[in-house]
């Protein structure tokens, strides 16, 4: 017989199995725990939930009816999260698309870059002065390997105020003459830069005027350079200068006194290694010996000087090169051509002022800009036409065992080993 007290006869637990009974029956089915979904109409003395809020859902019931359990899910306190994950408790929204962002930011950059650049080749080309018909010029050598462009540089004052000839130091003689002639070769052999003293000794062809069209025989008559301008312009002064060398020209490029000075002051000036002192009243030069920038007006006044120099007409096309390759070089720049307060306003100046041929375009006169910054760059040439001496009437005789050999490089586009006085 066991000793164990007996438990008490009110305990609710009866035999149930688990509830510490001996007995082997197992206890009766019991009623599982139940959630009760959606939600729960209110009951005596309650009020319904607000308009738009959560009703507060019934916790976990006791299947014996004792009491309740809630977890805190039904308020949203998941995770330790209130509010849940996405804006005002929502999922998450969609992450950004950057790839397409930057798709459609490159596609605009591209499309702003096309359009203005194709803006600015229409608005530049159309402010090219096409004056000059090379059609015109009759019985041309035969046209050989790279490009030749011939380059003057006219007194033109053609626009210029009373005040800025003075300031300029131009004088106001009426009409143009050239006061500067150079030819640029460009290819695949380099780029050589010769100069046409103006002084040069010429013969004077056969030609057809420009305004009358009427033809005017040649007589063997010599006379200067630039005389053949001065006669029947362009047109006549490409065509004397193709008789007497032999060499095709391609391109006509011309500008005066202003639109120089004017290229020069939009870019800021050019820096130059002046040789030496040179003062000269006629051009209004007054600069001493050593590197320094010149403006529109002092470097106008630097090209032009002649009498100060002891070589007169030969030394100033050198000073002209070496300037003129300068200024190329620093239009042709990054810091020039990417920013367009100086880009603008450079085209504006020059292209306003230059004269070109009917067939010249900017991609032909950028080749030109690159080329003579080559120059100055020391990868190409530069230098007189081979000179002999003078001729008879006092003007300058070529060279023309020199001057042949170097057309010849030229039009088989070598690299020239001629070399100047």
């Amino acid at each position: 017989m066991s000793d164990w007290p007996q438990g008490p006869s009110g305990d609710n637990r009866g035999g149930g199995y688990g509830h510490g009974s001996a007995n082997a029956r197992p206890e009766s089915a019991r009623v599982m725990r139940q959630v009760r979904r959606g939600q729960v109409p209110p009951g005596p003395g309650q009020s319904a939930p607000p308009h738009g809020g959560v009703p507060q859902q019934q916790g976990y019931v006791d299947g014996r009816g004792q009491g309740e359990y809630d977890s805190g899910y039904n308020t949203g306190q998941v995770y330790g999260a209130a509010g849940g994950r996405g804006p005002a408790g929502g999922p998450p929204g969609p992450a950004p698309d950057w790839r397409r962002r930057i798709k459609v930011t490159a596609i605009l950059v591209v499309t702003v870059l096309v359009v203005t650049t194709v803006g600015t080749y229409f608005w530049a080309d159309s402010k090219l002065n096409h004056e000059v018909d090379l059609s015109k010029v009759i019985d041309r050598p035969e046209a050989g390997e790279g490009t030749n462009y011939l380059i003057v540089g006219s007194d033109s004052r053609a626009g210029m105020t009373d005040q800025e000839k003075k300031d300029l130091h131009t004088g106001s003689a009426e009409g143009k003459r050239t006061d500067s002639m150079m030819i640029l070769h460009t290819g695949s052999g380099g780029s050589t830069l010769v100069s046409l003293p103006r002084d040069s000794d010429v013969e004077i062809p056969t030609f057809v005027g420009s305004e009358s069209g009427k033809t005017y025989q040649g007589t063997g008559r010599h006379t200067k350079l630039n005389a053949a301008y001065a006669e029947d312009g362009p047109e006549l002064l490409v065509r004397t200068v193709e008789y007497n060398t032999k060499l095709h020209i391609d391109h006509y490029v011309e500008i005066g006194f202003a639109g120089f000075a004017n290229i020069v002051d939009a870019v800021g000036g050019v820096e130059m290694d002046i040789p030496q002192d040179i003062k000269d009243t006629k051009s209004g030069a007054d600069f001493k010996k050593g590197k320094q920038t010149l403006n529109g007006e002092e470097a106008l006044a630097f090209v032009r000087t002649r009498y100060a120099l002891a070589g007169s007409d030969l030394d100033r096309t050198k000073n002209q090169q070496k300037f003129l390759s300068a200024l190329a070089g620093q239009v042709a720049t990054p810091s020039t051509i990417l920013n367009p307060f100086k880009l603008y306003p450079t085209l504006g100046a020059g292209l306003d002022s230059l004269i070109v041929d009917e067939d010249m375009g900017l991609f032909d006169l950028g080749s030109m800009f690159w080329a003579m910054k080559s120059v100055n760059g020391g990868d190409g040439t530069s230098m007189n036409m081979p000179i002999a001496g003078n001729a008879a009437n006092g003007n300058l005789q070529w060279d023309s065992a020199k001057v042949k050999q170097l057309v010849q490089q030229l039009k088989d586009d070598d690299t020239v080993t001629v070399k100047s006085n």
